[in-house]
């Protein structure tokens, strides 16, 4: 499905947080521990180190963290969008204790589920609220503690992931002006969901048969070639829809899994290697997290600035795969 921006009014990115825990993994405490090397994990990933949630620490704790921080001293927001696939309860959603926590009373509050396209989703579903007329500005957030989906021995997942959290606050605005978002391109193949894949916790199997059953299941080289492709693909759709050429692109914004897909998924598009934004050597994969920590990260070492032409794209479980486009504001 490809949506396209109002022609009256548009999501405009009006305030920029992040969130991660303080605990940092380093790829020495993971070998030490498994059967692998720090250059083992940094080679075939990128990956130097991750953030891993203290006992008792969760989801809402770094969404709260980050929506704070994109909300800013104004603090309000008449809907929160929260992108996470690690909810603190199967049910109720997270999202309105989020909100709860913010101080936005009876605000519009949900969760959206498209794992690490989650970000790109929620953007999508906020600027269609700021479109429709339901809302006037929108708390967008992407949390997750991914470590809890993760096998503790597995070291082909285990040194990949990470938590975190991020946001973007968006108001209503003019299509024409820095900051507006769109269009969008959203994807999504069912066929291929077990290429990543949580067997239980679920309505189909809420007690695992097998206790590894809780955790992710991987197909790495099935799912590279999956990423790569399709957000190549996507980011040239609303490139197409928008009339900008490659060229035209300042910063290329992917989602964080793994150093090589970014580089890939850049190479297939013809973007130069330092239009490539990342923090994965810093964060690991923050699964929906991982976009606004990365523009946060970026706009905090003066690499995104002010005027720059911005393509955000990401892939994920499901499997989901969206893009979408901005100049990046001027932010307070």
């Amino acid at each position: 499905m490809s949506a396209v921006r109002s022609p009256h009014r548009a999501a405009v990115v009006a305030g920029l947080g992040g969130a991660l825990p303080e605990h940092v993994v380093t790829n020495h405490e993971i070998a030490a521990r498994l059967d692998t090397t720090d250059e083992w994990i940094r080679t075939r990933t990128g990956i130097r180190e991750r953030r891993k949630v203290a006992p008792g620490q969760s989801t809402v704790d770094l969404a709260e963290e980050a929506g704070r921080a994109a909300l800013g001293p104004d603090g309000h927001a008449d809907a929160v969008v929260l992108a996470t696939s690690t909810a603190d309860q199967l049910c109720p959603a997270t999202a309105p204790q989020v909100a709860a926590r913010l101080g936005l009373g009876t605000a519009l509050a949900l969760d959206v589920n498209a794992v690490c396209s989650g970000f790109i989703y929620a953007l999508a579903t906020a600027a269609g609220f700021i479109a429709g007329g339901m809302a006037e500005r929108v708390l967008v957030i992407g949390a997750d503690v991914f470590t809890s989906l993760v096998d503790p021995d597995d070291r082909t997942t285990v040194p990949i992931f990470g938590d975190g959290g991020g946001a973007v606050l968006l108001r209503a605005g003019e299509p024409a002006e820095p900051g507006a978002l769109g269009p969008f391109d959203l994807h999504s193949e069912g066929e291929l969901a077990k290429l990543l894949w949580v067997e239980a916790g679920g309505a189909a199997q809420r007690v695992p048969e097998d206790p590894k059953d809780r955790f992710m299941v991987m197909q790495g080289t099935a799912v590279f070639r999956q990423a790569c492709a399709r957000m190549a693909e996507s980011s040239r759709a609303v490139l197409d829809q928008a009339g900008w050429m490659v060229g035209d692109v300042d910063r290329f914004v992917g989602h964080q899994a793994n150093i090589r897909i970014l580089q890939a998924t850049a190479k297939q598009l013809g973007m130069p290697a330092d239009a490539v934004v990342s923090n994965i050597d810093r964060v690991g994969n923050t699964s929906a997290a991982s976009i606004p920590l990365a523009l946060a990260d970026a706009v905090a070492d003066g690499s995104l600035t002010p005027g720059h032409r911005v393509l955000l794209t990401a892939f994920g479980a499901g499997l989901t795969w969206g893009s979408t486009l901005l100049t990046w504001p001027e932010l307070p």
